[in-house]
């Protein structure tokens, strides 16, 4: 399948790397500290979603601040555990640097980190430090358009999470899911693919042709 497009717009976390590992510990390690068990994590929705959005409904609101920083203080020190996945860092190469943008639910600064220690350096990078409304609201990857200077219509989503492809639909982009962390049955997209293995790209001065096998 070919895609013509202006941009490429990829989800970080379970997309380009894979944090899997560190998420697990640094989350089992700071629900502890706040005693919370898993039957509190039940019925909350983590995967694609802020830290601040989920500590919010886990916390009472005068506890968030402290917690929101605990978090995110255990997560980038943790972030060398982080590695890209497969494809990712040959698809990026292919790429001008600004065609494509990173659109992550992280802070910056731990998307930084997580990224610097996978070899990804992107121009462009949306953080949940630049957002009011995070996915599943489009307005994380409408930013991302805008300041690529690209129609949202023009963009391909690049995603793992549910909530991440929805973001992407809801700003009318043509999507592309990752069974990286979902099954393929999970995962509403235009196109499901394994990981950005299946995934190459050819950059012109006009647009980006995209050939997905999958």
């Amino acid at each position: 399948m070919k895609i013509i497009a202006e941009a490429l717009l990829f989800d970080n976390d379970g997309t380009l790397i894979s944090s899997l590992e560190s998420v697990n510990r640094c989350w089992t390690k700071w629900a502890g500290e706040y005693g919370l068990t898993a039957e509190d994590f039940a019925g909350v929705p983590m995967h694609g979603r802020p830290a601040a959005e989920i500590i919010a409904d886990l916390l009472p609101a005068d506890v968030v601040p402290e917690a929101l920083a605990r978090i995110e203080h255990l997560e980038v020190e943790d972030a060398a555990g982080t590695v890209a996945l497969p494809g990712t860092l040959a698809l990026l190469a292919s790429l001008p640097a600004e065609r494509w943008a990173v659109v992550t639910s992280a802070a910056r600064r731990l998307a930084e980190a997580r990224l610097e220690h996978s070899g990804i350096r992107p121009k462009n990078l949306v953080s949940a430090d630049d957002i009011s409304r995070g996915k599943p609201d489009p307005e994380p990857f409408l930013l991302a358009a805008a300041r690529l200077g690209v129609d949202p219509a023009r963009c391909v989503v690049f995603e793992d999470a549910p909530v991440g492809l929805a973001a992407g639909r809801a700003a009318g982009m043509t999507t592309v899911a990752l069974t990286t962390t979902h099954r393929a049955e999970e995962l509403a997209a235009d196109v499901v693919v394994p990981d950005l293995s299946a995934v190459s790209a050819q950059a012109t001065a006009e647009a980006v042709e995209i050939t997905v096998v999958g």
